[in-house]
């Protein structure tokens, strides 16, 4: 037998990066009956948590809700291996309640990489990717595959890179720093160097970690204990309820306080961050302790949490303090905090740089604007965060799928999900640190609430190919009962007789004058669905979520008309498209710095060119005006 030059394999989709978002992509195409590899710098580390072991919270967990509805992974994998798990928010409105998991670190990791292994038409390989292949088409390069360290060629016709904080990572701990990924895993050394010669634009960002402590070094006693809710709710739409009620483990809550803080600030000119030493930016909303005390000057004191790494480990994560203070400070640190005065550290923390790109360069399907088949997700995209990471890793992959199979991309709006906020802002905005999704960032949230993500976004999934003719199925009964109970509502009066006036005076409600519906009564905010059971005698017998979504349905009824009004405004100026050959020096009356955004962002839409910054309304009407006029005289030709 002669000598073999190269290995050269023949796939449909190459993934590069087997995080949160490496694995939702491959999945996702896979699903799809595309013959996809996802390449990791080591299969231990899928799915990896290399920071805070949970899922979910404020915002986040609306965003693993939606990518359960399309089809996903990360809430099934959740619901499978959390060791505590709360509901957030309750004590304010629907719309920003976020469910949040607390989960077992390797279980979550082990889990997901049982299911990636067990996928038809995927296959996992450890290799470092050190180049991408690609080939000039007209003024367009398009993705032809991309070649490991070793000299290994995989031809393909679509990549996804999904490389989170690996890109030419460095960690910083005080004046050391190693050159490796996170929890000192290898960093990729060399893809960075093929993107630029792309003409692919490079920044640097940083985040950070706390420390990890050796649980029983830890004192409780002097910690507020955390528990998880007694009825535990599901991340996925198609996990049963029933088979998740199960005992949980305790959190804990404890304080810095200003000898916490007299440290830090006496050891400033020693932390990377201050020192200059540290290239990137770090997120705005996620800061190191160092940075909480310099910046937050006058509080005397911040939230620490204490959460267990898992079930099988000592291990607990010190949330709040996240560091890259030397490894003498922070344990001096930490030891000022009531309940660590004699902990030992496990993990130190450290702060961790890497590359990423700005996000103008994509389109919402995540494509590149100037590469052909070369799709992107996850922290390289200038996000933060494991569900940011996943949600833009499952649209990523399914438009690559999409565009391989010659479908319509599947591009989500503001109005319809908080994946579409989280999309528009990266690709619509010059982002200079991490970004974070959060409930405000969301213009219409009382629509799109982590509770009716499936009614939102289950139908989409199926189209696509990612949801079941069951599951679907199930969704459409849902439907049926939820209008057939609200009607029901609406037309079922209860009278205004001495017993009815008992009952409402018992629950602190105002008498009734006349009859009223029992809708009306539910709109009352003393009363709910629930509580007037007695005096519903033909009441049906509906799943806890039919009976949840009646209830927001009637009573915010008039604020949710209110944001539909609101839809349709804004779905104008998206449905207004912008064709991608228009020459904006052409557009005579826009501003000088509208016509250099306008350029450099490619907007798809009148609506996607509202929310550039540098654009202004005037810019609008104007691009607006010579839109309609180039239509009516193409039409007049």
């Amino acid at each position: 037998m002669g000598k073999i030059s190269e290995i050269r394999e023949q796939v449909d989709v190459c993934v590069v990066g087997a995080g949160h978002a490496g694995c939702e992509a491959a999945l996702s195409c896979a699903r799809l009956g595309l013959d996809t590899v996802i390449f990791t710098v080591s299969v231990d580390s899928i799915a990896l948590m290399p920071c805070n072991p949970n899922i979910g919270g404020s915002s986040k967990g609306h965003l693993v809700r939606e990518i359960d509805a399309l089809g996903g992974e990360m809430g099934k994998n959740i619901d499978r291996t959390f060791i505590q798990s709360k509901m957030l928010n309750v004590s304010k409105g629907p719309a920003v309640h976020s469910l949040r998991a607390q989960a077992d670190k390797a279980d979550y990791t082990r889990e997901m990489r049982r299911v990636l292994e067990g996928q038809e038409h995927l296959t996992i390989k450890q290799a470092e990717v050190c180049r991408l292949l690609w080939k000039q088409q007209d003024r367009y390069k398009s993705v032809v595959g991309v070649m490991t360290f070793t000299g290994a060629v995989y031809e393909c016709k679509a990549v996804i890179l999904c490389t989170g904080t690996y890109l030419k990572a460095r960690c910083l701990c005080g004046e050391s720093i190693t050159y490796t990924g996170p929890n000192g895993l290898q960093a990729a050394t060399y893809l960075s160097d093929s993107l630029r010669e792309m003409g692919i634009e490079l920044r640097r960002f940083k985040t950070g970690t706390p420390a990890r402590m050796d649980g029983r070094s830890i004192d409780y006693t002097k910690m507020e204990e955390q528990f998880g809710d007694e009825r535990i709710v599901p991340f996925s739409f198609s996990t049963d309820p029933a088979s998740i009620q199960k005992e949980q483990v305790s959190c804990w809550l404890t304080y810095t306080n200003e000898k916490t803080h007299e440290i830090i600030r006496d050891n400033l000119d020693r932390s990377p961050i201050y020192a200059g030493i540290i290239e990137g930016t770090g997120p705005r909303y996620c800061p190191s302790i160092e940075d909480k005390v310099v910046k937050f000057a006058d509080k005397d004191r911040h939230q620490v949490f204490i959460e267990p790494e898992g079930l099988h480990t000592n291990e607990m994560y010190v949330g709040g303090m996240s560091s890259s203070l030397p490894e003498d400070v922070q344990l001096a640190m930490y030891r000022t905090v009531p309940g660590l005065e004699n902990c030992r550290i496990v993990r130190n923390a450290y702060a961790i740089e890497y590359d990423c790109i700005n996000a103008k360069q994509l389109y919402p399907t995540l494509e590149f604007k100037e590469v052909k088949g070369l799709f992107s997700g996850g922290q390289f995209n200038g996000s933060s965060g494991y569900e940011e990471a996943a949600a833009q890793g499952l649209i990523a992959g399914i438009n690559a799928a999409m565009s391989i199979l010659g479908r319509e991309p599947l591009i989500l709006d503001r109005s319809e999900s908080y994946i579409g906020v989280l999309i528009d802002d990266l690709v619509t905005k010059d982002n200079r640190e991490p970004y974070r999704m959060m409930t405000s960032r969301a213009e219409y949230r009382l629509l799109l609430r982590q509770d009716n993500a499936d009614l939102r976004l289950r139908k989409k999934g199926y189209d696509v190919g990612l949801i079941s003719q069951e599951d679907y199925d199930k969704l459409l009964v849902k439907e049926e009962l939820i209008r057939g109970e609200i009607r029901r509502l609406k037309s079922h009066v209860v009278g205004a007789g001495q017993e009815t006036q008992d009952f409402l005076r018992s629950h602190g409600s105002s008498s009734l004058k006349t009859g009223s519906t029992l809708a009306e009564l539910i709109c009352r905010p003393e009363l709910d669905y629930e509580i007037l059971a007695p005096m519903d005698q033909s009441r049906p017998s509906l799943p806890r979520d039919v009976v949840e979504q009646v209830e927001i349905e009637i009573k915010y009824e008039g604020y949710i008309q209110r944001q539909l009004k609101q839809v349709e405004q804004y779905k104008k100026m998206e449905k207004k498209k912008i064709p991608q050959d228009i020459d904006y020096d052409d557009v005579l009356s826009l501003r000088l710095e509208a016509r250099q955004k306008l350029k450099e962002y490619r907007p798809l839409s009148l609506g996607q060119a509202s929310r550039i910054s540098g654009v202004s309304p005037a810019d609008i009407s104007v691009l607006m005006i010579y839109l309609e006029r180039k239509s009516y005289s193409a039409g007049g030709k």
